[in-house]
């Protein structure tokens, strides 16, 4: 008795299972119609598997029970893909893109212009930048980055010699790289902004090839040491003698004014004198004569000193004069 009324109210009624399906379809219905866009992320929304909006990130509403689908793509992620190395490329796959290709070590052989070979290894960081470009324009997408990428190495090292690609030519060859690469990724709607293009090791084959070329490169090296040192010595050099040469053309120069100025105050005595000598010759003629009489007298040596008459015929008694005048 007590048994067969128990299972009489367990047993569940119409209502009760129609109750319980509803709240499961709610659910559903709620847990569908709702999705989460990380902030590194867009999502890209398909109604019946057509393209319909492109979402940013957030708390986003889609409709429920498959109807509309979401793919979420790293756009602001910048993806690294590596040529020349054993290294897997970097790459985002979901349900929409193609698996990671790893990268391989023949591809980075290549001909010179100067028909030479060289192993150039090189990486280029892309962002998608047109999520809905990027699910459905192109099928293989990582094998079309990559075949394009190495295709324009390919060019831009064909057109050069190993050289200019080892040394001066590096830089023109990773902005003109990047610049052709994001041409053709556009006209392909590719959807992805190329951000760098990266040279790497750029070294001949292994080998004596490539021995020689480090030979060479220390020789290149050894040079521009040497230039450095001569240059160092020359800066040296240079500024002392150019000081020892500017004082000495001073000192020139101050020794050249000095005798103009002395000469110069020469000229202005002598014409003073002919001034004075034209204005009264006679009187002048007189004072210089006694002047110069007085000054040969007076000196020290006038004791040694013997005049004689105009005839040459007498001595004129000089020291008895001046005895005289003492005695007065």
């Amino acid at each position: 008795m007590d048994n067969s009324g128990a299972s009489r109210q367990f047993r569940l009624s119409p209502k009760l299972i129609i109750a319980i399906i509803g709240i499961v379809v709610l659910f559903a219905l709620v847990m569908s119609s709702f999705f989460v866009v990380d902030q590194s992320e867009e999502a890209v929304i398909l109604r019946f598997g057509k393209y319909n909006r492109t979402v940013g990130p957030g708390l986003q509403t889609k409709l429920p029970l498959g109807i509309d689908k979401n793919y979420n793509i790293p756009t602001r992620v910048v993806q690294t893909m590596t040529f020349g190395q054993t290294t897997p490329s970097s790459s985002f796959s979901s349900n929409f893109m193609d698996s990671p290709s790893g990268s391989s070590a023949g591809e980075s052989i290549m001909l010179t212009g100067d028909l030479n070979i060289v192993d150039v290894q090189w990486i280029i960081q892309y962002r998608i930048e047109d999520p809905a470009k990027w699910l459905f324009k192109v099928k293989e997408r990582d094998k079309t980055i990559r075949d394009i990428s190495q295709s324009v190495i390919n060019q831009l090292v064909g057109d050069l010699p190993i050289l200019a690609i080892m040394s001066s030519s590096r830089t023109s060859i990773e902005i003109e790289s990047q610049e052709r690469m994001q041409e053709i990724f556009d006209s392909y709607e590719l959807g992805v902004r190329v951000v760098t293009v990266k040279l790497q090791n750029i070294v001949p084959p292994e080998g004596e090839v490539q021995d020689a070329f480090e030979d060479v490169n220390k020789a290149i090296q050894d040079m521009n040491r040497y230039i450095n040192e001569g240059k160092q010595s020359y800066n040296e050099e240079i500024p002392k003698a150019q000081g020892e040469a500017s004082k000495i053309i001073q000192v020139a120069e101050g020794y050249a004014a000095e005798r103009v100025n002395n000469a110069k105050g020469d000229v202005a005595r002598f014409n003073s004198v002919r001034e004075a000598y034209d204005a009264s010759r006679d009187i002048t003629a007189q004072r210089l004569y006694i002047e110069t009489m007085e000054e040969l007298l007076s000196g020290e040596n006038s004791g040694s000193l013997t005049l004689i008459d105009k005839n040459l015929e007498n001595f004129l008694p000089i020291s008895q004069l001046n005895n005289m005048g003492g005695v007065q």
